[in-house]
């Protein structure tokens, strides 16, 4: 079990749907995205009358078992903001910067326990050629007004003792907070908000009936006048979206407790948050009793976008986690693992969300997250509600909300791209140059990230 999951403090679920009803809203999907947009719903018209419908638990998939990184990028970083919408780019970053804070304020103000910690983050280079990456990105992000440090390796290991930095960019927007409490605690609002919420509800189909959307599950239906779909790395309910993302697993390990020694001998009294400059890139944090965990690099894909309980554990993942981690703490030799897991995240072309709308705009969706979405699906939620509700707005005039990313080609040509996609970078992390492969794909905006 994720160790984010295996908390007392996790809720007991709520009855599944059970009959036949109607609501003013209906949100599809409960975790970040469909609980962000419940909330956001009735904090927008409070006598809106709003129904969740979950397939398995309220955060019990992707938003529950990730890193923790609440992030102010929309985007996936700078780079691909200023490559894709560089008109847009000091707009993206106020907003981004806005919806963090919208997050922190939330928390604060319904008494969420999710850990939240405003530490910032590490961007570390453990090669040379990474080096000038991040010297090249706090320069732009400096020119356009935002704070950004570039440490050399020793202020760098100063902070994490780590021998592997060789300098680190500090981004101190990032906020570290516990996953699946952050769920928990947006489940709970909503409830005290009046959202009913159904769980083990999955959704099997979508229909129009007059004026109306019809959601059918297995024991029931919800009549709705607007639909919002949060199913992110779950088969799609809307055929257009079949090639728009793929599943990717994403593989993690947690240490148990460390000892006094142990965490003296990593310093990290900032508890910041780190992730490496790599394209096949680690993030790992300190938990609140002072656990390391440590996961990413592999992004794995299995043909035909084939996401079950075979899937999501991957001996392989582990140990190289664990090589992995030991290379950049040897201090932590013989450190015990607590918890491993492995699970699926959505993935697009762009590696950031995407928006849309279906059924006459009656239905809006947004997914494609990237593995970025504990800040930016609550961004997505309110746009998605501009959308269905058909508001002109901000969000709904930029061009990152109103253009889609290219769709992922069928199978086999799907796993061949996203193989030779995934051993140039590897490539690339070993040699610091793209080959002809990726520098295609950038030139065609197109991609596969985790």
């Amino acid at each position: 079990m994720p160790y984010w999951l295996d908390d007392l403090a996790r809720p007991e679920p709520v009855p599944p749907l059970g009959a036949d009803t109607s609501a003013d809203l209906l949100v599809v999907g409960g975790g970040y995205t469909g609980l962000w947009t419940a909330l956001r719903a009735k904090e927008r018209a409070p006598a809106r009358d709003v129904v969740v419908l979950e397939a398995g638990r309220c955060g019990g998939a992707a938003s529950g078992r990730n890193g923790g990184f609440a992030e102010p990028s929309l985007t996936h970083g700078l780079a691909n903001a200023m490559a894709r919408w560089p008109d847009e780019v000091p707009t993206l970053l106020r907003m981004g910067t806005d919806n963090i804070d919208g997050l922190v304020d939330t928390v604060a103000r319904h008494g969420i326990d999710c850990g939240l910690e405003r530490t910032g983050e590490l961007v570390v280079a453990t090669r040379a050629h990474e080096v000038a990456g991040l010297v090249e990105e706090v320069a732009h992000l400096r020119a356009l007004g935002k704070d950004a440090d570039l440490l050399d390796a020793a202020a760098a290991q100063q902070r994490v003792a780590s021998p592997t930095y060789l300098a680190a960019q500090r981004n101190p927007e990032v906020v570290m907070l516990e996953p699946a409490r952050l769920a928990w605690g947006l489940r709970r609002v909503c409830l005290e908000l009046g959202v009913r919420i159904h769980e083990d509800s999955a959704v099997s189909g979508l229909g129009v009936r007059g004026r109306a959307v019809v959601a059918r599950t297995e024991r029931a239906t919800v009549r709705a006048d607007r639909v919002v779909l949060g199913t992110n790395a779950s088969r799609p309910l809307l055929r257009r979206l079949r090639l728009m993302s793929v599943p990717v697993h994403d593989y993690t390990i947690v240490t148990e407790p460390l000892d006094p020694a142990q965490r003296q001998a990593i310093g990290w009294a900032g508890r910041e948050g780190v992730s490496d400059a790599g394209n096949l890139f680690h993030y790992y944090r300190l938990t609140r009793d002072d656990r390391l965990l440590f996961g990413g690099y592999d992004a794995v894909y299995h043909y035909g976008s084939r996401a079950d309980a075979r899937t999501e554990h991957r001996e392989t993942s582990y140990t190289l986690l664990v090589e992995h981690l030991l290379q950049t703490f040897p201090q932590l030799g013989g450190v015990r693992i607590g918890h491993c897991w492995g699970g699926v995240i959505d993935t697009c072309t762009r590696f950031c969300c995407f928006w849309g709308t279906a059924m006459s705009g009656r239905v809006a969706y947004a997914l494609g997250f990237t593995g970025l979405g504990v800040a930016a699906t609550r961004f997505a939620a309110d746009t998605a509600l501009d959308l269905v509700d058909g508001l002109d707005t901000e969000r709904t005039a930029l061009r990152m909300v109103r253009e889609t990313p290219m769709p992922f080609p069928p199978e086999p040509v799907r796993w061949v791209g996203i193989e030779a996609t995934v051993r140039s970078k590897q490539r690339a992390d070993r040699t610091g140059r793209d080959n002809l492969w990726l520098k295609a794909m950038d030139k065609l905006g197109l991609g596969f990230d985790s």
